[in-house]
């Protein structure tokens, strides 16, 4: 009985615990979701949209014709509204169907906010800030970003 309360006892069972418990380990693994690498069209878009090259990015986004995806929506309306000149019409769009796409698309919120305050309604961009507000729960930068946008545009007044 001492020798199995020795000290090559406690080894034998830590390994096979251990060992025992190796493969929950490994399930753990495989059950992991695998990373989602953005497609290259939106990679490659936002590049050209980094580097202010709206012309290219809107070829991009053309090319891509990605119709049913909010984020595709979403750049072609921010290309739009800041390439020289802007094409506001359009821009607004785009924006809508992004959001019709993904109703608390933050991005498409944010800047359909700001092309709002472009085309001077105010209520218009304090409702996108409101539906921010909704799809943030506790804040985000694009809130943030608005409402300074908001706050800006009401002290030009």
């Amino acid at each position: 009985m001492r020798q199995l309360l020795g000290s090559n006892f406690a080894s034998k069972l830590l390994a096979s615990i251990l060992l025992a418990s190796a493969p929950w380990v490994v399930s753990l693994a495989a059950d992991s979701a695998p990373t989602k690498a953005d497609p290259v069209w939106l990679t490659d878009t936002r590049a050209s949209i980094k580097s202010n090259n709206y012309e290219q990015a809107l070829k991009q986004l053309q090319s891509a014709n990605e119709v049913n995806s909010a984020d595709w929506n979403n750049l072609m309306g921010y290309s739009l509204r800041k390439k020289q000149p802007p094409d506001l019409a359009a821009s607004e769009k785009y924006y809508q169907a992004a959001l019709k796409i993904d109703p608390s698309h933050r991005s498409a919120l944010e800047y359909y906010g700001e092309l709002l305050l472009m085309k001077k309604d105010l209520p218009g961009a304090e409702a996108m800030l409101a539906r921010l507000d909704k799809a943030c729960r506790f804040g985000c930068e694009e809130y943030s970003d608005l409402k300074e946008s908001i706050a800006k545009y009401q002290g030009k007044k």
